[in-house]
Parts: structure tokens; sequence; C-alpha cells
């Protein structure tokens, strides 16, 4: 990795703000975290850093709050979990910037940690606003980002601040960036692309970025509508991006004249209403009726996905197979997400509603790598400069 890692640098002693994703999903009856793992996913780096001696200030924000400051927002919540995560008490700064806070930090001894409260509760920080980065970076001596999941953002907690410090990447961003370069530098081959999700926009620039990488595209979910009418198929109800169409047509031609296979559902869920009240049956694709929408990948595509995909020994998957919200139009996402759980191969998650499937499903530790980052390993597979990454030293 070109950039420098916590592992390049001194922090005994030093006041270290880590720049972590602990946006976690919370009940908002019972305020009860519903799934932890960013946060476990930022334990290598907190850990390193309190047994390097380093003053550790955790930096995060929670959720959209509008304009200020917002009680359901409030990191407090995460701190019982973090603090029962590392064994030991963890600190809270009710505010992130301002002199109470600066003044609670500099009573840190080496070791311990302290959370600042939401970034976001100040609106300057997604405007990345100088005062506002200049504020933060009175806190610290040195900056790590281990927050993935924001690296595409230009926020001053991702990009701002390390205009001020001397800044660093955490593990956890490190592993991110080597297991999703090594997709596009040297994935093992046979390697195959499993895409779903509702919009081929989303996936236009990762499917051109990984035209020479692949061996086959598996492409299903709302996604393969568009594909399938681009293709001259009666698509019946079901949503599709009329302006992409073009698109689609264009990047098909592409795919198969790289020599890549491009394997498009062949039969269907379909229903005539996307909810859980829905008569649904299953249809060839050359007779999904017109009154009725595609809601899931039919048997006999999971059957051909699956085969396809039982001889790859890498498989990247993005996007869920149907509307996976809807239990009865379910079955296609959770059948492969059981397949690659299985496989003897390198699976990589890409973040977002695919990594949380996953987690939800209990699979995460049957696949080789599930990313923290939904938005952020998209901009990176498909070719972007992540604001976050580049911000950082080179070694």
């Amino acid at each position: 990795m070109e950039k420098k890692t916590v592992r390049d640098i001194d922090v005994i002693g030093k006041r270290v703000l880590v720049r972590v994703d602990f946006n976690v999903p919370i009940d908002e009856k019972t305020g009860a975290i519903m799934d932890d793992s960013r946060i476990q996913a930022s334990l290598p780096t907190i850990q390193y850093l309190m047994n390097h001696g380093a003053k550790v200030v955790l930096c995060a924000h929670l959720g959209r709050p509008k304009g200020g400051p917002d009680r359901k927002f409030s990191l407090v919540t995460v701190v019982p979990r973090v603090a029962g995560m590392l064994g030991k008490s963890v600190a809270f700064a009710e505010d992130c910037i301002g002199l109470e806070t600066e003044s609670q930090i500099n009573t840190m001894k080496n070791g311990d940690v302290l959370l600042l409260e939401n970034v976001r509760f100040h609106p300057e920080e997604e405007k990345d606003d100088p005062d506002f980065a200049r504020a933060l970076a009175r806190l610290a001596d040195i900056y790590v980002d281990d927050a993935f999941g924001t690296a595409h953002r230009n926020h001053v907690s991702i990009v701002g601040i390390t205009k001020y410090l001397p800044a660093v990447a955490g593990l956890l961003l490190e592993k991110e960036l080597a297991t999703l370069g090594g997709l596009l530098k040297h994935p093992v081959h046979p390697f195959g692309a499993l895409l779903g999700g509702a919009k081929v926009s989303d996936k236009v620039a990762l499917m051109e970025n990984m035209l020479d990488k692949v061996d086959v595209m598996l492409v299903g979910g709302g996604m393969a509508a568009t594909f399938l009418k681009a293709s001259g198929y009666e698509i019946g109800q079901s949503l599709f991006e009329e302006d992409r169409l073009e698109t689609a047509m264009s990047l098909m031609k592409k795919v198969t004249s790289n020599g890549v296979r491009l394997l498009l559902p062949v039969d269907a869920i379909v229903t005539d209403e996307a909810s859980d009240r829905g008569t649904y049956q299953v249809v060839s694709i050359e007779n999904v009726p017109r009154d009725r929408k595609i809601v899931d990948i039919g048997p006999k595509t999971i059957e051909k996905f699956g085969s396809e995909l039982k001889n790859c020994r890498t498989v990247f998957w993005n996007g869920p197979m149907g509307v996976y919200e809807i239990s009865q139009f379910a079955h296609g996402t959770e059948i492969m997400a059981k397949l690659l759980a299985g496989l003897k191969a390198s699976t990589i998650i890409g973040g977002g509603s695919t990594a949380e499937m996953v987690i939800n499903m209990g699979l995460a530790g049957k696949m080789t790598f599930v990313s923290t980052g939904g938005g952020a390993s998209m901009s990176f597979l498909s070719g972007e400069k992540l604001p976050g990454v580049e911000a950082l030293l080179n070694k």
C-alpha cells in the first residue's frame, strides 16, 4: 500500500484522532444497536493505538441530523457497546470541538479512549469548512482515517482535517484497499461478478472498469429488467430505467467484445403487487405478463447462476437479486448468499445492503471479506479516486 498507516508512525503519548464508522443501525423504539459489525471492524486499529500508548480520540457520525444536535442521533448510545468490546471504560465528550472537549482530552492518559459526539451535529462538517477543520484538528497531534465507508465523502473529518494534521490510514482502511485493490489488480481466475440492485446507473462505471478483469458477469435484481428490456423482452410493469436502455445495450456489446460472458435471468418471479399481499408465479423471461412485474430471479436462473459461480475461484457480489425486503421475494438473494458462503473460492461482498444481508443471515464469517463501505466500495471498484484516501500521506 502506497499510503502510510498507523504502523509507520510513532504514537506513544500522542493525541490521535481516529475517524471511525460508527454509523450503526439503531432500533427507533428501544434505542438498541441492531448490528455492531462496523464497531467490530474498527477494533484492531483502536486496540493497536491503545497498546502503543496513544491517547485515542474517536470521531464519527450517526445518521443524518438536520442542521444541529438531535438526541436520537447521539453517539452516547454506542459508548457502552464500544467499552464492552474493548474491555475498558470509554469516556464521552458532549461536543466534537470546543474548549471543554479540548480540556477533557488533555486529562487523558496513554491508552485512554474517548468518543466525540456526532460530528454531523455541526453542518460545517459536510461543507468541508476550514474553520471547523482547524477546530477539530486542535484536539489531536495525529489523524488516522479508519472509516472506509465515508472515504468517498469530501467532509471535514475525512479530508479537511488532513490539511492541519499528519494523516495516515487505519488497519481497516488498509485492509479494504488491499482486498478491493486485489480484485482489480490480480484476481484469481475464473473471476465472476454477481451484480444486482435496482439501477443500472449505479453499476455502469463498475461494470466498465471490471470488463478486463472478470470472466463472467451475472446480472439480477431490478437492474436486470433494464438489460432485458434493452434485449427486446417484455418486462410487464417491472421498473426499469428508460433513459439507460442505450447504456445497457452499449454495455452488453462491450462485455461480449471483451470476451466476457454476460448472464441474464432466464426465468423470474412475477407479481401483481410488490408487497406481502401480492400473488406471484414463476414464468420464463419470454413469458412475462404485461400486467405483472419482476420481483426476483426464478429457480432456473438460480440453478444457472449457481452452476457458473461454482466454477469460479474469485467472486465479487453487490446488490440483491430481487425485492429482498419482502420475504417471499428474497429467495433468490438468500440462495445466492448461501451458495457463496459454501464456495471454495475468494468471496468478496460489496458493502451497503449486500453486506447487511450477509451479516443478518449469519454468513459473514463464511465469506472471505465483507466490505464496510457501500458507496465507497462501488466508487473504488469503478476506478474513482477516493478523497479520503488521496488526502493521506504517501509512504
